[in-house]
């Protein structure tokens, strides 16, 4: 039986199911409009679009590491809760998101939705997710992942911090795969993840970047009465040792290393490479904070309960 437009257009309204999964179970019953909508249900997809417009700002980000060291992924899965984001049940799901990245050619979260998932070839990673909706109880989203594919000698190194709160992946370039690097890169993961680096280094800064933080800082200085009577040329030189000190703090090897504060990063780097005899640099890195970015509902706990409750 031919699917019509209309025909989809009927099924979505009466399930709130996306289009392409409407079409496929029509074209699946033959263009049955009750099988359509009992297959949507059973596959969980009729239940789970009641919940896709709840805020989902919780949840955790998760990192997985390749066993030949070649592939690395850092993602983040969002759900409405806390609660939810410690459930074992939503941690060995984010787990299992991570491993299908991993084999992924996908380059971003909405293509990966529409691959055939990895623990059931029968369903695509939309549907999983959207069946993992239905027995959370909880609205889900796959919000961003970064994938690190390795193109020259070195290491690749994930950490992850607070239970999922934060997560961090770098790959390291260096002749010399030694063991120390491993160390080496988990230290100047928690370093990316305490401290918020932006950039590698000055280089890596867009002029554009500059720009706009020199501006801030010349507007902040215009407007302090303890400069009024400052001639220019002082400001001006205010200003660039302000700005000189703030790329600093933007700036990953240029901080200050946070387990010895007397040398910088880039000297503690320079210190493993001295000691595994090859030059080591940081090729790029990537931090997640789960939900930052995201509007965070505000709901009362005891009123939470209670809905949970009811």
């Amino acid at each position: 039986m031919a699917i019509t437009a209309a025909m989809v257009k009927e099924l979505r309204e009466a399930t709130g199911v996306g289009m392409l999964d409407c079409k496929k179970a029509l074209a699946e019953t033959d263009g049955n409009m009750e099988a359509a909508v009992e297959l949507l249900r059973e596959k969980g997809l009729a239940a789970s679009q009641k919940k896709a417009g709840r805020i989902a700002a919780e949840g955790v980000v998760t990192a997985l590491v390749s066993d030949d060291n070649k592939t690395g992924v850092l993602v983040e899965v969002n759900s409405e809760t806390d609660f939810v984001a410690k459930n074992p049940v939503f941690q060995e799901y984010v787990g299992q998101v991570a491993q299908q990245i991993i084999a992924s050619t996908a380059a971003d979260a909405e293509t990966l939705l529409t691959e055939t998932w990895k623990f059931d070839s029968s369903v695509t990673v939309a549907e999983a997710l959207s069946q993992k909706i239905a027995v959370i109880g909880e609205n889900l989203k796959i919000r961003r992942f970064e994938k690190f594919e390795k193109s020259q000698s070195g290491k690749i190194v994930s950490y992850v911090h607070g239970a999922g709160r934060i997560g961090v992946l770098i790959e390291l370039a260096c002749a010399n795969e030694a063991e120390e690097l491993a160390e080496l890169g988990k230290n100047i993961a928690m370093q990316i993840a305490a401290l918020n680096p932006k950039f590698i280094a000055s280089e890596n800064v867009p002029q554009e970047f500059v720009e706009h933080e020199k501006e801030i800082l010349t507007k902040q200085a215009m407007e302090d009465p303890k400069n009024a009577s400052k001639p220019e040329n002082i400001i001006e030189k205010m200003i660039v040792g302000r700005l000189a000190k703030e790329l600093k703090e933007y700036c990953l090897i240029e901080q200050a290393y946070v387990k010895e504060t007397d040398m910088t990063v880039k000297q503690y780097i320079d210190s493993v490479a001295k000691a595994v005899g090859a030059p080591i640099s940081i090729a790029r890195f990537v931090r997640f904070e789960t939900g930052e970015g995201l509007e965070k509902k505000e709901e009362n706990f005891a009123d939470e309960v209670a809905k949970a409750m009811k």
